[in-house]
């Protein structure tokens, strides 16, 4: 990964398996993960769980709750894998901003299909299958610009975190 990257945001939508994936690869790495769903406000959990979409008014300081937190962990020397759901390019810019530098972007990607029968399998969690599709409708892939890659979610999560670990190897800055 370059040497600017501040951290890694395992991003998509409800039921992508970004705390699975995050967990993982913070492991792997001996970072620190840390999961979005547990620095939004009560309010918005409230919100989602009654099925009603965040407004960018609701969701604007949780991104920089997120990013201060990236930052935070940067800032003392901790590589930090984070799971948020980053669905817009503007959320991206938002978390990359209050980080202070850029990040790598893991996106997990699977089929509405593939989604909706896991959002159905989860029973302890605030999202409900409801807002699949308003995230599905929201979400901007990453673009040419972002640093980060896709990946495929229906391979199992190790070989996920084996593609990203790949991927980082060829990102990584050489040896000096």
């Amino acid at each position: 990964m370059p040497a600017d990257v501040r951290g890694v945001v395992v991003m998509g939508v409800s039921g992508s398996g970004k705390s699975t994936v995050g967990t993982l690869l913070a492991s792997r790495w001996q970072g620190r993960f840390v999961d979005g769903d547990d620095l939004h406000p009560p309010a918005n959990v409230a919100r989602m769980a009654a099925g009603h979409p965040l407004t960018n008014a609701d969701r604007s300081p949780w991104l920089q709750r997120v990013g201060t937190t990236i930052a935070a962990a940067a800032d003392a020397g901790q590589l930090v894998v984070t799971a948020c759901s980053a669905l817009r390019r503007t959320y991206r810019d938002e978390l990359r901003r209050t980080a202070g530098g850029d990040l790598a972007f893991v996106h997990l990607t699977a089929t509405r299909e593939v989604l909706a029968e896991r959002v159905l399998g989860r029973h302890e969690h605030f999202m409900p299958p409801a807002l699949l599709d308003s995230q599905l409708a929201t979400l901007e892939p990453l673009q040419d610009d972002e640093t980060g890659l896709a990946l495929d979610i229906t391979e199992p999560p190790d070989l996920v975190v084996e593609r990203v670990a790949t991927w980082h190897r060829g990102h990584a800055p050489a040896a000096r």
